[in-house]
């Protein structure tokens, strides 16, 4: 394999790896919403707002990713 093929692999697996923990944590952060709103409807802002704050902590990480990749294929 060429060099350009190995930076498109490791762009490939870094964004993957990288968006994978983010949307799992997404999803049991939805999840775990769904669960407390069920059990506690009058607590809807609050959990709104702690749930919309953590995924876009989530989505950071998902993006630091994708910039590396990016990095990978232009960069490296």
């Amino acid at each position: 394999m060429d060099s350009e093929t190995m930076k498109l692999i490791a762009a490939a697996v870094a964004i993957g790896a990288g968006a994978l923990g983010p949307g799992l944590g997404i999803g049991m952060l939805g999840y775990g919403a769904m669960q407390a709103l069920g059990r506690n409807p009058e607590a809807r802002g609050p959990i709104q707002t702690n749930m919309i704050l953590a995924i876009a902590f989530c989505e950071a990480i998902a993006i630091y990713a994708l910039i590396v990749a990016i990095m990978l294929i232009f960069i490296a």
